[in-house]
């Protein structure tokens, strides 16, 4: 049996990127014996199955997931894995070779470990505007140091926690989020064909966290984030943002740890109107991207939509 589980969920995906990440698993320094690799196509328009080379690993499998969504795709992951540990890899992330072996003595040397990731580092596949940086994060690009940092749960949620992209879960510490999530009739919005919500990533963490498990950051864990041209776009990040704080404040209601007030429905508009001033929304592609940021949050705080749960 394996001790760890690849999750690779794609979605109609640009076979050259993903050859890239499947060349990087390639070369990971832990025996392929030690690790088995799910490659979950959540109902690609052609089957990916018949587009990839998976003969290089003799635990390697293409699973059908029907159901549209990250989401359900990464919980069908869940479902098969036969590994003690399972890393979520994104379709254009390229592992650090050492990564999986890594993976697993973090979480051997620290038994109280429910989820871990580390640097996420940018590929821009264009140059980038110089203005991208400040939202590096909304790309899930992140270098926080050299520092390892674990924390637990405080009824919050902590800035280290993370990001989906590389992260290694224990799965006995998946077991609250599981149990959730098959049970709802309608999951966290997330990433679902074209929408660009991204709820599921955070609601991992905080079932981890609220099951008593810890989560991490360790440095020594490292992966390129391949970010091509449409993602640095003014409109493409404007949108990312906009649906990424949406989802967010109802990510925060569900786990009763939102810290701010519902509004009124019918302010939104003037709230929106009142923000388009406030950041100079004309200005440029900064102060239009917070300007839309800004509209997703209210978006999230109308009463109206507290309901839909």
């Amino acid at each position: 049996m394996p001790l760890l589980s690849v999750i690779l969920p794609t979605y109609n995906p640009d076979l050259i990127r993903l050859g890239q990440t499947l060349d990087c698993l390639k070369t990971q320094t832990l025996p392929t014996e030690f690790w088995e690799l799910l490659i979950i196509d959540n109902n690609s328009d052609s089957p990916v199955a018949g587009q990839i080379d998976t003969g290089w690993h003799p635990a390697a499998r293409v699973i059908r997931e029907p159901r549209q969504g990250l989401t359900f795709a990464r919980l069908k992951g869940f479902l098969e894995a036969n590994g003690n540990v399972a890393i979520l890899v994104d379709d254009d992330n390229l592992l650090n070779e050492n990564y999986l072996k890594l993976s697993l003595e973090i979480f051997e040397d620290h038994p109280g470990l429910g989820a871990a990731g580390g640097k996420s580092l940018p590929l821009f596949e264009y140059e980038q505007p110089a203005w991208l940086k400040e939202f590096y994060g909304n790309l899930a690009l992140r270098d926080l140091g050299e520092q390892v940092i674990i924390n637990a749960w405080e009824a919050t949620y902590p800035i280290t926690a993370p990001v989906g992209a590389g992260m290694v879960i224990r799965m006995d510490a998946l077991k609250s989020y599981i149990k959730k999530i098959t049970s709802q009739k309608e999951p966290i919005s997330d990433r679902t064909g074209n929408s660009l919500s991204s709820g599921g990533d955070n609601d991992i963490v905080l079932e981890i966290l609220k099951s008593g498990w810890q989560t991490g950051y360790f440095p020594m864990l490292s992966l390129i984030h391949i970010i091509p041209q449409q993602r640095t776009k003014t409109e493409y990040l404007a949108r990312l943002i906009n649906h990424t704080n949406k989802s967010w404040i109802r990510l925060l209601e569900s786990h009763q740890i939102n810290p701010w007030k519902k509004v009124a429905d019918w302010t939104v508009p003037l709230r929106k109107m009142k923000a388009w001033l406030t950041y100079s929304s004309w200005k440029g592609p900064v102060n239009y991207i917070r300007w839309r940021g800004a509209c997703g949050t209210f978006d999230g705080l109308a009463r109206s939509n507290y309901l839909k749960k």
